[in-house]
């Protein structure tokens, strides 16, 4: 049975599961659900994700939600193929635990109220408060100085090898400058990595749009 895949066309967290998937290399039918529609609240969708949210995978009966525990699943359940995404060292994958963690609580912590309370209400031609996003740009950026300085001494946020926690990374990244933010290209370590990644062909295959080219 052919994994499969419950997304939302711009949805930030279904983007990363899309990304591991193609990382993977593992074959899989993806099944849009329109938020705009309301079909995450459908009764159907409720009973594979109690929350109505995106994404969601049914891997052969298996159902699984939330897009960080669904890309640790694919990792660690499809072994040897595609990109390793998760050291197998124990020194190497405590790193990446480090840098996941590093993700959630320096980088989305911030990005992701900047996009719903600044991007959305932009694109729906509605107020924000421009004070609000300005102090998380604020706070984002002296995070990022600190990635810098750890960008200056390794190839990527977890050392030498590209991780998950990389790939965490680009969908809301890449949303920031749509705000006006653009403190990732201010410093130079975290732009040569940034745009390293988002060269990613996985990468470059969903950043507009799922499914993407299969």
């Amino acid at each position: 049975m052919v994994l499969k895949f419950y997304g939302y066309t711009h949805s930030t967290a279904a983007k990363i599961v899309a990304m591991v998937l193609r990382e993977k290399q593992i074959p899989y039918e993806y099944i849009p659900i329109d938020l705009g529609t309301r079909e995450n609240r459908a009764s159907e969708y409720l009973a594979l994700q109690p929350f109505g949210q995106v994404p969601t995978i049914d891997d052969d009966g298996f159902i699984l939600y939330e897009s960080r525990a669904i890309a640790r699943y694919l990792v660690e359940n499809y072994p040897g193929q595609g990109t390793e995404l998760i050291p197998s060292d124990p020194k190497k994958r405590a790193l990446f635990d480090q840098a996941a963690s590093v993700e959630a609580f320096c980088f989305d912590h911030y990005v992701n109220p900047i996009i719903l309370e600044g991007l959305l209400p932009k694109i729906r031609g509605q107020p924000y408060n421009e004070e609000r996003i300005k102090q998380l740009a604020d706070d984002l950026s002296k995070r990022l100085d600190v990635y810098d300085q750890i960008l200056s001494k390794q190839k990527y946020i977890a050392g030498d090898e590209l991780t998950l926690a990389d790939l965490y990374h680009l969908p809301g990244g890449s949303l920031l400058p749509l705000v006006g933010i653009n403190v990732i290209q201010e410093k130079p370590n975290v732009a040569r990595w940034f745009n390293e990644i988002s060269n990613l062909d996985s990468w470059k295959k969903v950043k507009d749009g799922l499914p993407g080219a299969n």
